[in-house]
Parts: C-alpha cells; structure tokens; sequence
C-alpha cells in the first residue's frame, strides 16, 4: 500500500485527484499538501444533508419541506457567512475535523441558488397537485445530489464555470479528469 493510500480514502474516481478537482470545482483554492481529503469531506457535509433532506421531503411528498429547504439554500447563497449548513459543521465537527468552513465561492453559492431552484420548483408542482412534473423534478435532483454526494461531481459548480466562460477549467475539474 502506498503513502497516499494510507492517508487519502478512496474515491470513484481517482483517489486524490478526484477530490482535489471537486475542491477547485467549488471556487476554493489548491489544497494543502495532506488536506484534500478532510477539506473534500467537510465540503460534503452540506449535499449529505440537503440529500437527506429531499429523501425525507419526497417520502411525504410535502411541499412545504421544499419550500423550507428553497430558503435555506437561498438564504446560504445570498449570506454565505450566515450559511446554517456551514455554522452547523463548524460548531459540531470542525475541531475534530481540524478544518473549518468558510464563506463559499461563487461557483458553490451558484450551486446553492440552482439547488435552491429545483427545491422550489417542487414545491410549486406539489402544491399545483403536478404529481409527475414533481417527481421528474425529485429524480433528477436526487441523481444530481448523488453525483455530488458520491461521485465528486457538483453539476451547479461545473455549470458555473460553463456559464463563466470557463469550459477548459469546468473540464478539467471533472473527478475523472486528471487534473485541473
């Protein structure tokens, strides 16, 4: 087993890479030298339980949940030194973790505000009685949270680079990409 095995977890695609990529995904600088995969797992405390979250809203099929969650997730876009998701972790986890969250980048607020959307979107076509336009909505959220969640591939941070201009760096940024 090598040095890096011992000390990075593996990933689905790659290993350190992969997580290196996702963390210049999210607009945060080049990880120190040990640090990817800790810094990796806290920027995944956010998704893991914005996933939970749209799991628990989709089992009841309530429309308030994803009202709820819209404004969470809007208010972490539009305040991200007010992020509740953020506050949380650094109160429960980050001195254990030795790293702690701070204000996010563009691209993870873009990300925030298009998860945000979809939570809304759900809302409206719950609350309109639109049962397969909602579930449409649910699944494809749910698959984009879970190529977040378990594949280090933020849809919302890799459309904002598209969106920017920067298509070279968004691809290069992809976990299976061998670096940025």
């Amino acid at each position: 087993m090598t040095a890096r095995a011992k000390t990075e977890p593996a990933h689905p695609f790659g290993g350190t890479d992969a997580k290196r990529n996702f963390i210049l995904q999210q607009g945060l600088c080049e990880p120190a030298a040990g640090t990817g995969a800790i810094q990796y797992s806290a920027l995944l405390f956010q998704p893991r339980l914005v996933g939970l979250w749209v799991v628990a809203a989709g089992i009841v099929q309530a429309p308030l949940l994803f009202f709820a969650l819209a404004a969470v997730l809007w208010w972490s876009a539009s305040a991200p030194r007010l992020n509740p998701f953020d506050a949380l972790y650094n109160r429960v986890l980050a001195r254990s973790s030795g790293t702690a969250l701070t204000a996010a980048p563009a691209p993870r607020r873009f990300a925030q505000c298009l998860a945000g959307s979809f939570a809304f979107a759900i809302g409206v076509s719950l609350t309109l009685g639109w049962r397969l336009v909602a579930f449409v909505l649910e699944g494809f959220f749910m698959v984009a949270i879970g190529a977040l969640v378990f594949g280090g591939f933020c849809l919302g941070s890799y459309l904002f680079h598209l969106l920017s201009g920067r298509a070279d760096f968004a691809r290069r940024t992809l976990p299976w990409a061998a670096g940025a």
